[in-house]
């Protein structure tokens, strides 16, 4: 019985990794994409919004370009690589990263001041506005 249950807690472990990794890789993707996309040759552009944006399967790709999975795959990663060398020369997506950290820290110290300075309208506009470049919900 205890060896089932860890069995069972491994398992769920492993299969929650996992979905980490893939959801990490579908972000800088997607991420990588925003920034330099625009450099990618026009089926690279297609294939990479088939797989990541539309959830399309190789094979479904594949069908819709008439050509082989293997294809598909090997312009996928081809892409995928183009990308990542654009960031490791640009380093765009990381200073993006360390910016919104920073508006981060910026937007928690803006909420954190005592009542009666957090209530000034330009504090309170500074808050607005950091919260909209983080994508935050609308302020209370």
């Amino acid at each position: 019985m205890l060896t089932s249950i860890f069995t069972c807690q491994h398992f769920k472990l492993l299969i929650l990794s996992q979905v980490t990794v893939v959801l990490d890789k579908v972000l800088r993707v997607g991420l990588l994409y925003d920034y330099y996309g625009a450099l990618l040759t026009e089926k690279q552009q297609q294939c990479l919004e088939m797989h990541y944006l539309h959830d399309l399967s190789l094979s479904e790709i594949a069908a819709e370009f008439s050509v082989s999975r293997q294809a598909v795959h090997d312009i996928i990663r081809r892409a995928e690589q183009i990308l990542e060398e654009h960031e490791s020369k640009l380093k765009l997506v990381q200073r993006h990263q360390q910016d919104q950290q920073v508006m981060k820290k910026v937007h928690e110290l803006l909420c954190s001041l005592p009542d009666e300075m957090r209530q000034r309208p330009e504090i309170q506009e500074s808050i607005h506005q950091i919260g909209l470049l983080l994508n935050f919900p609308k302020e209370l």
